[in-house]
């Protein structure tokens, strides 16, 4: 926990640096590297959560045999993705109004090590080797900070490549310490039983990490897409300080995911831990949003500066839109751990309705906001009815 405060903290100065270094106008192309990390993260969350899940459950030689399976369709998705979007640059930079195409062509580069880097942590997550797992975390967090600040310090060149450079450098530095080679080096492999297992959990996993980002991000693309990239710097820098909640959140279910599995494992309840981790984030969020509603002038001063001050009256209306999302997340990640689904598809669902929301109502930036409200609050609503559904069943089949 101490060492995810340190990371998330370095990560969030991290974009308050360069927020301050480039100013709204190139920020906006800034963001959109660092949402593209985000949204690929779908597909690498899903890596590890799934090789988290089954490094638990199987026995030794049948998780390094799975270990061995995902790395090589990690690695091949991984090429896959990074040649799509090198040739599609071009394209990418038009969609999204960008001032170069080579930030996406640096990227493309990159995403084969990001998915062997969620791999890897995967293994140390599920083995509960966590200091080994904070070093990956660190080591990603500061070398992305000192060497993109090296390069805007000392190179004359386009910014956003320069930011994508120390994207990529940062991936290779993730990766240590790298515990994969010991996991790829073994001869077994898995029964078609375990690895139907391992496909279905990876597919619902892969759909709830794609809603997620489509939650999570979704709004920063489309914000891109229909307004002037100094507007969408604006709002990038807003969506910054009111996802704060999220990043915390997240240090939680990190914790969640094995605990809830290994209590299901052995057979015990683990209702009360769902609700602890619950507990803690509403309060957390409910901080967070208070701050923001009555100091909003001097957080968005003190953060980036004057020159993102008109942004401060929205800070506490997108901070209660993330906190409500970082609430019912809890409840999905938890049902996802014990292969509950219903979940996933109810967020899902919530997340293309966001979507279409937008698209249709986007006149400002506070109509976006609006809209967010609206999505993520019928979907926390949705989420504690199922909840209660559960527990009070669960009850009745006691008696």
């Amino acid at each position: 926990m101490i060492s995810a405060l340190f990371v998330n903290a370095g990560n969030y100065l991290y974009n308050l640096i360069i927020g301050r270094l480039l100013g709204p106008k190139e920020f906006a192309d800034a963001a959109i590297l660092i949402t593209f990390l985000l949204v690929l993260s779908f597909i690498a969350m899903t890596f590890q959560l799934v090789t988290t899940k089954y490094v638990v459950l199987f026995d030794n030689s049948a998780a390094k045999a799975l270990v061995n399976f995902i790395v090589k369709r990690s690695v091949m998705i991984g090429i896959v993705m990074g040649i799509f979007i090198v040739l599609f640059s071009k394209q990418l930079q038009i969609l999204f109004n960008t001032n170069t195409s080579s930030m996406f062509v640096v990227f493309g580069i990159g995403v084969p090590f990001y998915f062997l880097m969620s791999i890897n942590r995967g293994i140390f997550q599920g083995k509960k080797k966590f200091i080994q797992l904070s070093v990956t975390y660190q080591a990603e967090m500061l070398s992305r900070l000192l060497i993109t600040l090296l390069f805007l310090y000392f190179l004359n060149f386009q910014s956003s490549t320069l930011i994508s450079l120390g994207i990529f450098f940062s991936l290779i530095f993730s990766l240590f310490p790298f515990t994969l080679k010991k996991y790829t080096n073994n001869k077994q492999v898995l029964t078609e039983q375990q690895k139907q297992l391992v496909f279905k959990f990876f597919v619902l996993t892969a759909f709830y990490e794609c809603t997620q980002i489509i939650i999570n991000n979704s709004d920063i693309l489309l914000v891109k897409h229909y307004f002037n990239n100094y507007e969408a710097g604006l709002y990038a820098s807003l969506a910054l300080i009111g996802r704060v909640v999220y990043f915390i959140a997240w240090m939680f279910v990190m914790l969640l995911l094995p605990a809830v599995v290994n209590k299901e494992k052995e057979g015990l309840p683990h209702k009360n831990v769902l609700l602890k981790y619950v507990s803690y984030i509403t309060f957390l969020a409910a901080c967070i949003v208070l701050v923001s509603y009555l100091f909003p002038e001097l957080v968005v001063h003190l953060l980036f500066g004057k020159a993102y001050i008109t942004i401060a009256p929205l800070l506490w209306k997108y901070a209660l839109a993330t906190s409500i999302f970082a609430i019912s997340n809890v409840f999905a990640y938890y049902y996802l751990s014990i292969d509950q689904y219903i979940p996933v598809v109810i967020t899902g669902i919530l997340g293309i309705t966001q979507v279409v929301l937008i698209i249709y109502f986007h006149d400002s930036l506070q109509q976006i906001i609006s809209m967010q409200i609206i999505a993520m609050t019928i979907l926390l609503i949705i989420q504690l009815v199922f909840f209660f559904l559960k527990s009070n069943k669960r009850e009745i089949d006691k008696l």
